[in-house]
C-alpha cells in the first residue's frame, strides 16, 4: 500500500538573512515512498538549497508514490496552502510507463515555462546520451514556480548550479540562477544566493541594494 510522507522544517536564521522563503520538496518514489529503499532526493534537494540560499527557508517535504492524481493533488497543496513560492520535485520523469511526474505537473499549471526543461537536458547532455528521454518541466501556479528535477542526487545539483571549470567559472549555467528573478516577476520573496554556489542572475534594475549595517 503506497503511503505519502509530509514533513515541515524550518532553517535556524543565525547565518541567513533576507526575505523569509517557504520551498516544497517533493520526491516522488513508489519503492521509497512504502519504505523498499532509503529516499535520497530530499535531503540532496534539501542540502543543495540550504548552500545556495541566504534566505531564512521554511521547508514542506513530500514524499509519494508515482501516482498521477496524487503528485498533482500534492503540488496544488504545497502551491495553495502551505503557500510555497518554489517547488521542487524528484523523480518520475523518465518515458517508463510509471513516470507521470510531467503530466502531473501541467495538470496543476497555470503557465508553463520550457526553458527550464531544455537548459536542464543541455546540462545532462554534457555527461550522457540518454538526457534526451528526460520529459522535466517547468510550470507557475499562481505566485510559485513548480520544477521538475532528476532523481538521482548528483543529478540535482549538477542541474541546479551548472557546469564549471577548473578555476570555477561557470560553462554551462544551471537553472538555478535564473530562479530569483523568475520569483521576483510572479511577486514572490526576493532570494539571495551564495555566489560560490549559484550565482543569480537579475538585470541591474531589479538587484536590491544592500542593507546599510
Amino acid at each position: 500500500m503506497s503511503t505519502t510522507t509530509a514533513t515541515t522544517t524550518s532553517l535556524p536564521t543565525a547565518d541567513h538573512s533576507g526575505d523569509p522563503v517557504t520551498i516544497g520538496i517533493v520526491s516522488i518514489s513508489d519503492r521509497a515512498s512504502t519504505g523498499v529503499y532509503e529516499d535520497k532526493g530530499l535531503p540532496a534537494l534539501k542540502d543543495w538549497l540550504s548552500r545556495a540560499l541566504l534566505n531564512p527557508i521554511t521547508f514542506e517535504a513530500r514524499l509519494i508514490p508515482d501516482e498521477q492524481a496524487t503528485i498533482s493533488a500534492t503540488l496544488t497543496e504545497l502551491v495553495d496552502e502551505a503557500k510555497c513560492s518554489l517547488v521542487l520535485t524528484t523523480g518520475g520523469t523518465g518515458p517508463a510507463l510509471r513516470d507521470v511526474t510531467p503530466e502531473a505537473t501541467l495538470a496543476v499549471a497555470h503557465k508553463e515555462m520550457p526553458g527550464f526543461g531544455e537548459q536542464m537536458r543541455q546540462i545532462s547532455l554534457k555527461f550522457v546520451p540518454t538526457a534526451i528521454l528526460s520529459r522535466q518541466v517547468a510550470v507557475i501556479r499562481h505566485q510559485s514556480l513548480i520544477i521538475n528535477l532528476p532523481g538521482q542526487p548528483k543529478s540535482i545539483a549538477e542541474t541546479l548550479e551548472g557546469l564549471k571549470d577548473d578555476q570555477g567559472q561557470a560553462v554551462v549555467h544551471g537553472i538555478f540562477a535564473a530562479v530569483p528573478y523568475c520569483i521576483d516577476l510572479i511577486g514572490g520573496p526576493y532570494l539571495e544566493t551564495r555566489p560560490e554556489v549559484c550565482k543569480a542572475f537579475r538585470p541591474k534594475n531589479a538587484i536590491r541594494p544592500a542593507k546599510q549595517a
